[in-house]
Formats: structure tokens, sequence, C-alpha cells
């Protein structure tokens, strides 16, 4: 007997997680107008408008600066498998779950790859790259700028630096950390540099924006076999990206409206004062946690990604049931641990729409209610005061500096 299935009514969530973040409202309208075709004339300049945004928010007048049709992992598949060959060597950065992913699939390759790896939580040294190179020649050096399983952030200047050292291209992860983190791909001579749709875009998932430089794209063109992938094989896809919009594959049309308009609103807020939003906002929600006794992960203030706080779970507090009472009475969806952090963390996520002072105070006041009502004691009202001192820090020293 067939089964009837009911219209489409998902509930409404406020996405505190390290992706997918809610939308603007401005987006899913973007996301329900018409369809058109991949090929339709009005589309390809829709096409351009996406592209000249990207190149604003990576900041780079890279000629091959697109939205692959994948997710942030299809990006980093796309990075290595065409950069990466026989005879080549790799060494990548590993200090989370995704960077880990980025070795993983760099060893799927014919190259030969080392890893370089500290505990979650930490980030790499520079130094030990040098180390790992040992004098060779290294096709790549591989990052995360914003490492999404732990909350670490990265700063790129010292690996640009031995990546010029050993003649490597420099691959950088920005997926949970674009648009978020002060980063400027040209400046810091970043060769490949990818991110994701759904994270501090608050664009829908599904897109993995990336960008290559002229030396990357050197390289591709001197490559001696075929890239392994058809469907990465970022020139041929840059065919239908490029100037002369030839076929490649049938991209998702509505997403790309979604980003186009996300990227809209991201350009004309302005990329300082969304940087500076997304450090405010952390700085506060941090504020919080602390003055209800929570301690977290990543303990140097500098190595903070602004848009995922990773927190330490206390003793005798049960991971599932907190993050299920808050989707079930507020409607807040934070995540847990990946890996050896799982069960150890929960991930709140403050990215791109969901940034703002409304969502991070009915956090803290949501969390404490759900802390109360599981047994663990917390001072009443603790975390919102810390968090609204902390607000009126920041606009008193803006007061100051006019």
């Amino acid at each position: 007997m067939t089964q009837p299935v009911g219209e489409l009514a998902p509930p409404v969530r406020l996405m505190l997680t390290p992706g997918p973040s809610s939308m603007d409202p401005r987006v899913y309208r973007a996301m329900a107008t018409p369809l058109v075709g991949h090929m339709d004339p009005w589309f390809k300049g829709c096409m351009d408008e996406t592209q000249l945004l990207l190149r604003q928010i990576f900041q780079t007048e890279n000629r091959i600066t697109m939205p692959l049709s994948a997710s942030g992992s299809g990006g980093i598949e796309a990075s290595l498998l065409n950069t990466l060959e026989e005879g080549d060597e790799a060494i990548i950065c590993v200090n989370g779950w995704f960077s880990d992913r980025m070795w993983e699939i760099a060893g799927r390759t014919p190259a030969k790859v080392t890893r370089v790896e500290v505990p979650y939580g930490t980030t790499v040294d520079p130094e030990d790259v040098r180390r790992a190179a040992q004098g060779r020649k290294i096709k790549v050096v591989g990052l995360a700028q914003g490492e999404t399983s732990s909350g670490v952030l990265t700063q790129l200047g010292g690996f640009r630096k031995v990546a010029d050292e050993v003649g490597a291209l420099l691959i950088v992860d920005t997926v949970a950390s674009l648009a978020a983190v002060p980063l400027h791909v040209d400046r810091e001579r970043v060769d490949i540099c990818f991110s994701g749709s759904q994270k501090a875009l608050s664009a829908p998932p599904g897109m993995s924006p990336i960008t290559v430089s002229p030396a990357a794209e050197e390289a591709l063109r001197k490559r001696k076999t075929k890239v392994a992938s058809w469907y990465f094989d970022l020139t041929t896809a840059m065919n239908y990206w490029g100037k002369d919009r030839l076929y490649h594959h049938t991209p998702p049309i509505s997403l790309i409206f979604g980003l186009r308009e996300a990227m809209r609103i991201t350009v004309a807020e302005g990329l300082p004062a969304r940087w500076e939003r997304h450090r405010v906002n952390q700085q506060a929600l941090i504020a919080g946690l602390e003055a209800l006794g929570l301690k977290l992960l990543v303990k140097n203030p500098a190595e903070r990604l602004p848009t995922v706080t990773a927190v330490m779970i206390p003793d005798g507090i049960d991971d599932a049931k907190v993050r299920n009472q808050l989707l079930d009475e507020f409607n807040i969806e934070i995540a847990g641990g990946l890996g050896p952090l799982k069960a150890k963390i929960w991930r709140v996520g403050l990215m791109g729409y969901c940034s703002q002072k409304p969502f991070v105070m009915l956090f803290l006041g949501a969390i404490e209610k759900v802390f109360l009502d599981q047994g663990f004691r917390v001072p009443a009202g603790a975390g919102v005061a810390a968090a609204v001192h902390s607000y009126a820090n920041v606009e008193t020293a803006a007061t100051v500096s006019r």
C-alpha cells in the first residue's frame, strides 16, 4: 500500500553550528526566483557577477576564480588532484579532522606525501614544515586557515615563506574562515584557496568557491599526465566559467543564485566590518561561556577561529542530552566533537548571518537553563551579564576612538 507523503515543512532552527549557518531572508528569496538554463544568455551575465563578487571576497585578480559544484571537500579534492602527480612531493599540515582529510586525499594521488601533525586545538609551526622538507623540492604545502573541527585559526605568513624556500605551491582551506577572518589571497600569495558556501558566507550548501594563482595555473598547464578526475579538472571546468562559457556540466542554478545574493550582502557590509563583527561576537560569547565556568579547547586567544568556538564539556554532563534539549526547547542547533574530540567538546558556530548579538544572548540564556535542568549548577545570569559587559566595552572603545 502506498504511503502518502505530505508537503515539505522543515522546522525553523537557529543554526549555531560549524556549518551550515542560517541564511539571510534575502538569500531565500533569491533561491525562489525562476529557474533558467545554464547556457541562457541572462545566466551567463549572472555568472560574471558571481565571479566578480568572489574575486572581491577572496581579494584576488586570479583568472581562475569560480564556485565548484561541490561541498568544501570537493574543493580539497580539486586542489590536490590538479596539482599532484607521480614524482611530486607534498607536505600537509594536520591539526584537526578536516586538515586530516586534506592529508587523506593527498595520499590518494601518486605523489609522496609527508604529514606534519600537532594535537587538535593547536597550530602547526612553520618551522616544522621547513624541517620536514629537509631541503627537498616540494610541490605543495597544504593547510587549513580555519580548522572547523577544533576552532583553530592559523596565520599564513610563515607558511608562505617556507613554501617559497622549498619551491612549493601554497594550498589553503578557508572553508570555515572566508568572509569572517582577514584574508587577502593576492597579497598573502596563496596559490590555491578554496572554501564552502554554507559557512561564513551564509549561502546554501553545495558550492565550493575556489581561486587559482597564475603560478598554480602555470603548474596545471605543465602537468605530464591528465588530472585523475574529469569532473574536478580545473582547466576544463574553467572552460565553462571562462570567457567562452563552453558546456562542462549542469551547475546548481538556484544554489548559484543564493551564493550570488549572499556574496552581494557580504560585499555591501564590507569585509573589514564583517571581520570585526565576527571578532566582537565571539569575544562576547567566550566571555559568557567563561562566566558560566566553562573552559575552551584553544588556549591561545590569538589562535581562536572567530567562526567556531570549541567548548570543553564539563565532567558529568551528557553531550547529547544538552544538544538535544537546546534543539527541542529552543530550536538552537550546536555541534559535538569529531574524531578524538567526540563527546569532549561542543562546537558553537557564529558564522555569517548567525554572528549576531541577539543570537549570542539567546544562546547564553538557553544554555544556562539547559545546564540547570541537567543538574550542572552555574551562577544565575552570569553568562548573559558577561556578554553584555563585553559588548559595552567594545562600544565604549569605539566611542573613545571617534
